[in-house]
């Protein structure tokens, strides 16, 4: 059984246990959060979808960390022109873990 479910904007394929990185969310590590914008569902080869969710699904997630990813250059030139731009940045991540699925 696996469910499409959006993350602050981004859609992921989670299941049960499975661990992933999404952008920060709002929460103290180890507290609970519920994920409600459930986009399908499919259990033992059944698929749902919703238009444009499901109704009555949850998703409960437990928060594991705040961090940051790796580090991201960004490099701008323009030929002949003697013009370079070298920009970086990391991006503030939240560890979760699927911990139940609620249909």
């Amino acid at each position: 059984m696996y469910v499409i479910v959006e993350i602050a904007g981004h859609q992921f394929k989670v299941e049960k246990d499975s661990k992933l990185y999404v952008n920060r969310l709002e929460g103290e590590e180890g507290s609970t959060i519920d994920l409600d914008k459930v986009l399908l569902v499919e259990n033992d080869g059944k698929v749902d979808v919703g238009a444009p969710g499901i109704k009555n699904a949850v998703v409960k997630a437990r928060i594991l960390s705040h961090l940051k990813g790796d580090k991201v250059l960004v490099f701008k030139k323009k030929r002949r022109k003697g013009y370079q731009k070298l920009n970086g940045h990391r991006q503030y991540l939240t560890r979760i873990q699927i911990e139940d699925i609620v249909l």
